[in-house]
């Protein structure tokens, strides 16, 4: 390639833009619309008879047999290919969809495309476009024959989409989801859609979720339970080996009145509200969803038929691609797919250990502060490692998935994104909730008892919780982890484009020194550079999207009872993450292919099964991890009101000393695990130490009433999953999934289509 008298748009030597000039082929393209695509490759003088130049010139000779128009613009040492499909290929295409089982195409055959299916067409025949020696667009790209490849933004819907939605002016305003739909396509308007609608469904759960967290505030100074904890001189048993002494109940004050905010009576209703509400949501999220659908005429859109019409275009002669299946392969994957769970959870583990060593270190701390305070910042600590342990995982998550895909040799790119996709949120959610499953239903509870502590290896005792109870370092972890999670999320995500662009200018700015834009060629070659400088875009791109919010999902409804203001957060990450992805999608970053569809795939099933984990770990986190059972055992079995006589105190009085055991340090048993210096408090050599559990002082066995604790909890979960359950289906019989305008609407639709063929025939039969 070369240019002459200085021009920056030139005219390729090898026959490429359809034999017109550079000016003549953009002013073409103008003439008859924008282009459908844009292909960047390097332009070097030197590197003119190179292999990758000759791969250059034979993959647009390729697409010149078809019948593209090409226009070529060089800026510097990039040249820009515009690309515009011809008319024919659209005229098939509408034909076979209007034949087709799903009968997409609803209209005369003359009617001009949208320029989503225009690109959309033009990106599939693009990418199944071949050399002679098999390459594709694909490994061009690897190769860096192509740089890069994009479509382009079209500058007046553009700006019409920042005036209406890609502004943070818009955040409290209704998303245009038809214009979404008409600029991005369905599958992007239907992530803002079921988007827009989850953040919609949290207002009440945010409410509820405030509620319930200040009932607990407005009760926080009659509690009883605080009172006594607050009150009481009790000499609690060291929490560590070494430097921890004895210390007093009355000290943990604080922290008593902090676990009384998120356990308490309100929790159990708010547990059963979100169960039911994850359903709720689901249900009137397919009415939403079949709304907009019917409207855009994709209801009875079937993804194989598509594919297989776009193959008949681009190659009459194609063969469908087979179903394959290897039970070899898949268990090989099943295997992998182990083994990567097993590290996962292995490193949850690890951050366990890592909290025992630093509970440890802290509470031989020369600060005061420190010792004091050891296990509680060794839980913050553990929250922070968890999140970097999140952020370092997803990136080996990914890699893994995408082997894992390869390995399994799926039929097509949608099946390629399904399997991923579940490979994906799998690896990610035992990255995110490993350590929060083990807190909840392990923490304090393995940890053994004074005399016969449990041991890592044989050195560091496990951790124990706090006598007001482990779900306060639930939430402890669920707070760090989301708000840090959301937080630099979206800072990254707002930053990343802005810097990606202006590392992009600055290069540019540097390798086109005395080069002219290409004002030669028009408006469309100067929206072609503008497009380049934009942040790139890939397949998964909208996915990454998609994740994040699912994952949040699950954060909201999974453990809630922990942490009762999940659905506010989520609300107001949300308010942000829709304009965030707005104004990414519209000004920071190149367009997304617009890919049709009629519904947000196996996102929905994986929303579903979240659903149903969240029952089962909302009735467990009440059942086993809260106070709730064992308060209420109390109150009616072993209180002051237990018999109905003891009117004038208040029925939780004494809850705290029954829950808590007592150990003699003369017991050499005992002796083995404190040393003498841990037993003394202010200078008083202390006799007995209290911890919390349920057993005898003489033997050290469990107490009757640890065992029908044990029993009521149990039997309180099955009741709570099976009632949350019966909710769940009675919800999902009781709301329809398609509402009846859409029915009718459907069913209209069907018997014109049919009227207009039998007069169509009709017509035909007078002719003949």
């Amino acid at each position: 390639m070369k240019t002459t008298g200085g021009q920056a748009c030139i005219e390729l030597e090898e026959n490429v833009g359809n034999n017109h000039s550079c000016e003549e082929a953009a002013a073409l393209l103008s003439a008859e619309g924008a282009c459908d695509y844009v292909l960047v490759c390097r332009n070097i003088e030197d590197e003119q008879e190179s292999e990758s130049h000759k791969k250059q010139v034979a993959f647009i000779q390729q697409l010149e047999n078809k019948g593209f128009q090409i226009a070529s613009c060089v800026y510097g040492k990039k040249t820009f290919y515009g690309i515009r499909t011809p008319k024919d290929i659209f005229f098939k295409y509408k034909y076979l969809l209007k034949v087709s089982d799903s009968c997409n195409w609803i209209g005369d055959l003359r009617d001009s495309v949208s320029e989503p299916t225009r690109i959309r067409v033009a990106h599939f025949i693009l990418f199944n476009t071949y050399l002679n020696n098999g390459e594709g667009l694909k490994d061009l790209l690897h190769e860096h024959v192509f740089e890069t490849t994009f479509s382009l933004h079209e500058e007046e819907k553009q700006k019409e989409l920042r005036e209406k939605w890609a502004r943070w002016t818009a955040c409290f305003q209704w998303q245009p989801i038809d214009d979404v739909r008409n600029y991005l396509g369905e599958k992007v308007a239907l992530y803002f859609l079921w988007l827009g609608w989850y953040t919609t469904l949290l207002i009440p759960a945010a409410i509820l979720g405030m509620v319930v967290f200040l009932n607990g505030l407005a009760f926080f100074d009659n509690n009883p339970v605080i009172s006594e904890v607050c009150d009481a001189n009790t000499m609690m048993c060291p929490l560590c080996d070494k430097k921890c002494p004895v210390w007093q109940l009355s000290e943990t004050c604080t922290y008593a009145k902090v676990t009384h905010l998120f356990d308490n009576e309100g929790t159990v209703f708010f547990a059963m509200f979100m169960a039911v509400w994850a359903t709720v949501f689901l249900e009137f999220w397919k009415r939403h969803r079949a709304e907009y659908v019917c409207k855009w005429k994709v209801f009875n859109w079937c993804e194989e038929e598509e594919e297989l019409i776009l193959d008949v275009v681009d190659n009459p002669s194609c063969q469908p691609q087979p179903y394959l299946h290897s039970y070899l392969r898949s268990t090989l994957v099943l295997i992998l797919v182990t083994l990567m769970l097993v590290l996962i959870i292995g490193l949850a583990q690890a951050l366990v250990v890592f909290r025992v060593v630093a509970t440890v270190v802290l509470s031989e701390s020369e600060s005061a502060f420190l010792s004091e305070h050891a296990s509680t910042t060794a839980v913050m600590l553990g929250a922070v490692l968890h999140y970097l342990t999140i952020t370092i995982m997803t990136k080996v998550n990914r890699k893994v998935a995408l082997y894992l895909c390869n390995l399994e040799k799926t039929r097509s790119f949608a099946a390629t994104e399904t399997s991923f996709t579940v490979k994906m949120f799998t690896f990610q959610f035992f990255t995110l909730f490993s350590s929060l499953i083990y807190v909840a239903f392990f923490l304090g509870r393995i940890n053994g008892r004074p005399g016969n502590y449990v041991r890592i290896a044989g050195k560091w005792r496990l951790e124990e919780c706090h006598p007001s109870g482990c779900i306060t370092d639930l939430f402890i972890q669920m707070a760090i982890i989301m708000v840090l999670k959301q937080t630099l999320n979206n800072v990254i995500e707002f930053i990343s484009p802005w810097l990606a662009r202006w590392y992009k200018m600055r290069r540019k700015t540097g390798a086109s020194a005395g080069c002219r834009p290409c004002e030669e060629g028009g408006p469309a070659p100067r929206n072609w550079i503008r497009n380049y400088d934009l942040k790139d875009v890939d397949a998964f791109s909208l996915f990454n999207e998609f994740l994040e919010m699912v994952l949040q999902f699950s954060f909201t409804t999974i453990f809630v009872a922990a942490f009762p203001l999940a659905p506010l957060l989520a609300l107001l990450n949300n308010i942000i993450e829709i304009r965030l992805d707005a104004i990414k999608m519209v000004s920071l970053e190149r367009r997304l292919v617009p890919i049709k569809t009629n519904n947000i795939g196996v996102w929905y099933n994986v929303l579903k099964a979240v659903g149903v984990l969240a029952v089962i770990a909302n009735g467990l986190v009440i059942g086993i991890t809260s106070d709730f059972i064992p308060r209420l055992v109390y109150k009616y079995r072993y209180g002051p009101c237990a018999n109905g006589t003891a009117t004038h105190l208040h029925c939780m009085t004494g809850y705290i000393n029954n829950t808590l055991s007592t150990v003699s340090v003369s017991d050499e048993n005992i002796q083995k695990d404190f040393l003498p210096s841990q037993l003394n408090y202010k200078g008083l050599n202390v006799t007995h130490c209290s911890y919390k559990d349920y057993r005898n002082s003489e033997d050290y066995t469990y107490t009757s009433q640890y065992w029908l604790i044990l029993a009521v909890r149990f039997g309180f979960v099955i009741l709570f999953e099976h009632i949350a359950v019966i909710f769940k289906f009675i919800a999902a019989w009781f709301v329809p999934d398609v509402p009846l305008k859409v029915v009718n609407a459907r069913l209209e639709d069907k018997l014109q289509r049919l009227k207009q063929e039998l007069r169509n025939m009709e017509h035909k039969m007078m002719e003949e």
